[in-house]
């Protein structure tokens, strides 16, 4: 084999190399993504039931405000919040409330603290760390949550 060979040949596995770097880190955030969707939507859910209940046991629920939230978030967000995506968020949180959410080995001490992972203002640092915590105990895509729901 003569020297332009070898070369070649390194430099062909030193791309593939390569290539196969950039596949598994596009699989892993497209992963990451889907996690941190599942979270904000359990978390939209989780919002909706406490500010349906207002401190109370049991909700006194209205379909308005699922109306009125729908309309007010597709106009600010965009697509992807009709009623019935909401309801779904508002169903997930109740099939997985935080108390359920078994916590990871790393975080058994401070479960319920990591569980309120964003406050009403913005999120901190912090907050945004128990987010991603979060994320890994719906290690599914939302779409897997709400289609395997009723099955």
């Amino acid at each position: 084999m003569n020297n332009s060979a070898i070369r070649d040949n390194h430099y062909s596995l030193f791309r593939d190399a390569i290539v196969t770097l950039l596949e598994e880190g596009r699989r892993f955030a497209a992963r990451s993504v889907g996690s941190v969707l599942t979270v904000t939507y359990w978390e939209i859910g989780r919002r909706i039931i406490e500010f349906e209940q207002k401190g109370r046991k049991r909700a006194e629920y209205g379909k308005n405000l699922l109306e009125n939230l729908s309309r007010d978030l597709t106009a600010k967000c965009g697509r992807g919040f009709g009623v019935n995506n909401l309801e779904r968020m508002r169903l997930f949180y109740l099939s997985y409330p935080s108390e359920n959410i078994s916590p990871t080995p790393s975080g058994k001490s401070e479960s319920k603290r990591s569980l309120n992972i964003l406050s009403e203002k913005s999120p901190t640092v912090s907050g945004i760390l128990k987010y991603q915590e979060l994320a890994h105990r719906f290690p599914l895509s939302w779409s897997h949550y709400v289609e395997n729901r009723g099955k």
